[in-house]
């Protein structure tokens, strides 16, 4: 296989390269979460690190105010999440005005869903972006450094077939994407022959996997039926009768996404996109397993 999952280099010597997406908090205990969530994996290096962004109100408020403090507080190369929901051009800009006040030149963006999610049609907001690849275009006229977008190894719900939802990314990466992070997957099979299509395609860019550590099953799989994402049966029945929380599930958890970056890595894979879900005990698994030393700590000689 010639993988296209390289992303930029990371800003060490490391053969492999880890980044990491975080969501706001919405509570005090939540931001505890995640301050000692990010504490621990910083000590990793991440090549960057993402904070997950909500259209409206509150949430959009909460996004900010995280971003914010994400650079302050950890000195992390630090990534904002900007969707195209329900948001004028005008608006969009003021928000991407306030992303630069407090240091923010690298993005991840999105088209966003419906807030019906992706099993309603999606409609733009009458004054906005249409496509991702406008939000993208503006992004670069605003001048920003890096810019991630997404992608779908097992094709995005609302696509016809494989010609539009290839289309769809090579727009983006005409208007300026430096890489596409894929939506989570548990096939890795799956990820082979949707970077064959991609390379078929005459696609370049970097395209990273995206990784799901079970810290749930059950929340998982709900989250795969919203957004098209297959649990395969060898899952479910590796997990049945695990409760979220206890030994078993952790165990099985860990078992579960050393197999799937073990295979990775055989198949050519260096750099990894971990949904950390605000929890860093997985995550941390990752890098340890993949032999990513933690800050003042020395690799082991060959």
């Amino acid at each position: 296989m010639t993988s296209h999952a390289q992303g930029h280099p990371a800003p060490r010597t490391d053969r492999y390269a880890i980044s990491f997406e975080f969501f706001p908090p919405k509570s005090d205990v939540q931001l505890q979460n995640l301050n000692a969530c990010v504490d621990r994996l910083k000590a990793y290096r991440p090549a960057f690190v993402s904070m997950t962004y909500g259209a409206g109100g509150t949430t959009r408020e909460r996004s900010l105010v995280a971003v914010r403090d994400m650079i302050q507080a950890s000195n992390l190369a630090t990534a904002a999440h900007l969707t195209c929901v329900g948001a004028s051009r005008d608006e969009l800009d003021a928000v991407i005005d306030t992303f630069e006040e407090v240091g923010v030149r690298r993005y991840v963006a999105l088209r966003g869903d419906s807030e019906g999610g992706m099993a309603q049609p999606y409609e733009p907001h009458p004054e906005g972006f249409t496509h991702t690849a406008d939000l993208v275009r503006r992004l670069k006229d605003r001048g920003a450094d890096d810019i991630s977008v997404s992608a779908y190894p097992e094709k995005h719900p609302h696509s016809p077939d494989w010609d539009a939802e290839l289309d769809t990314l090579k727009r983006k990466i005409d208007a300026g994407a430096d890489r596409a992070i894929t939506q989570f997957f548990f096939e890795n099979d799956v990820f082979e022959a949707y970077l064959e299509r991609a390379s078929a395609a005459g696609i370049a860019i970097p395209i990273v996997p995206g990784i799901m550590p079970i810290n749930d099953f059950r929340g998982v799989c709900n989250f795969a039926g919203r957004c098209g994402a297959t649990i395969p049966d060898r899952l479910k029945d590796r997990f049945a009768g695990l409760e979220a929380g206890t030994d078993g599930h952790r165990l099985m958890a860990a078992a579960v996404v050393a197999e799937q970056i073990a295979d990775l890595v055989s198949r050519g894979v260096t750099t990894f996109h971990i949904y950390t879900l605000n929890k860093a005990d997985l995550p941390e698994a990752i890098c340890r397993f993949l032999g990513v030393p933690a800050c003042g700590e020395q690799r082991a000689a060959a």
